[in-house]
């Protein structure tokens, strides 16, 4: 008797436009370039930001060009593309809670083109009254990426974690906006593509926006859950997916005095390493010019202390500084810190694979194990 192979019919992606208007490229236009730059639920079909119009996404960000159209505003798009958008997506992460009035217009136009709103802030469209109408009237959906389940969905911490065998790794940084969410999926990917079966933890909303399967917007729940559904969340990831290594996304850093993510992921997670993120021409942390950035040295000492979890290598965000400047900090941080380091998106993530094949010796029963299902069996004659 055959088995029968099931076919797994690929993701239906929905097309988005994303508006992130004067801030693309920058600090504040992190979700609109992580979409950019991978998204297994949105083809992205351009950018709305008057002060780059006409310029292509990747080459924009410093990167190869990619296609993707950058447009003055949300007419100028409408009139280019051949087809209005699935999705309208809000690509901007300020620090404001609440949109400006002219960002409501659009977001109001949008609707009545038929887009659904795919919205991260902390303010939830659905629950403004005159986009409920507008949406209920043109038969579109609104999406709030950051509201929280109801209270009876939420989980405490359980203690659970413990059972979990992966190796857990959490991506922390010495700041936000420092490319803690982009290794994260680079090293995701380059793991899965060596036949280790690696899943991604998401905990912002800009990696769920790209598609991540667990986890949630850590920063909009109450802070008794924190805790806890970064810890339900592994804990799901590793019973249905049997991976062989968890990768957690981090927020902010450590030693940031405004904001508590990575606290709540060191200790939801209860990490077996740590990938440190640091951009090295960074003077002062973004959106705060009177404070000082923090030294690797500090940040490091600063995670050991607070857990059990060694920082095994250390990741570079290349903002500001030329070629030949990350590959000079690279070799100066190997030598001063003893630790691979490297920076993903020049360089891609061999550094970061090897470091944690060589602190958990099982992921190398994984390449094996993936290399003996990919040899034909011998026909017995």
């Amino acid at each position: 008797m055959k088995s029968i192979k099931q076919k797994h019919t690929p993701i239906q992606k929905q097309t988005a436009l994303v508006y992130c208007e004067n801030q693309y490229g920058l600090v504040d236009g992190k979700t609109a370039a992580g979409l950019i730059r991978h998204s297994e639920i949105y083809t992205i079909v351009g950018v709305i930001d008057s002060a780059l119009a006409g310029s292509d996404a990747g080459e924009a960000l410093g990167e190869a060009k990619n296609g993707i159209p950058i447009f003055a505003n949300l007419a100028h798009a409408l009139n280019t593309l051949a087809e209005t958008p699935n999705c309208y997506i809000y690509g901007k992460a300020p620090l404001e809670t609440y949109i400006p009035p002219q960002e409501r217009l659009l977001i109001l136009e949008a609707m009545e083109h038929g887009m659904t709103i795919i919205n991260g802030l902390h303010q939830f469209f659905s629950d403004d009254r005159e986009f409920a109408q507008v949406a209920a009237q043109n038969h579109v959906q609104i999406k709030d990426i950051r509201k929280p389940p109801q209270l009876q969905d939420l989980h405490v911490f359980t203690g659970q974690i413990a059972e979990v065998s992966a190796p857990v790794i959490a991506m922390l940084g010495t700041d936000c906006a420092c490319g803690k969410m982009t290794t994260a999926i680079e090293l995701n990917k380059a793991f899965n593509a060596r036949g280790i079966k690696s899943v991604l933890v998401a905990t912002g909303q800009t990696s769920l926006m790209q598609g991540a399967k667990y986890g949630i917007s850590i920063d909009a729940l109450v802070s008794q859950f924190v805790v806890g559904e970064i810890e339900h969340a592994i804990v799901q990831a590793f019973e249905t997916e049997h991976p062989d290594i968890i990768l957690v996304e981090g927020q902010s850093a450590v030693s940031h005095p405004a904001f508590m993510g990575s606290l709540g992921i060191l200790k939801g997670s209860m990490a077996d390493g740590v990938i440190l993120q640091h951009p090295p021409a960074r003077q002062v942390r973004c959106d705060f010019p009177h404070m000082a950035m923090p030294t690797v040295e500090q940040e490091i000492r600063l995670i050991e202390a607070m857990s059990q979890a060694k920082v095994v290598a250390i990741a570079l965000s290349h903002e500001d500084l030329t070629a030949d400047q990350v590959s000079t900090i690279i070799g100066e941080y190997e030598a001063q810190f003893g630790l691979p380091t490297t920076d993903v998106l020049s360089y891609g993530c061999q550094k970061l694979v090897q470091a944690l094949i060589d602190q958990f010796p099982t992921l190398k029963y994984a390449i094996r194990r993936d290399q003996l299902a990919k040899t034909p069996a011998l026909t017995q004659v």
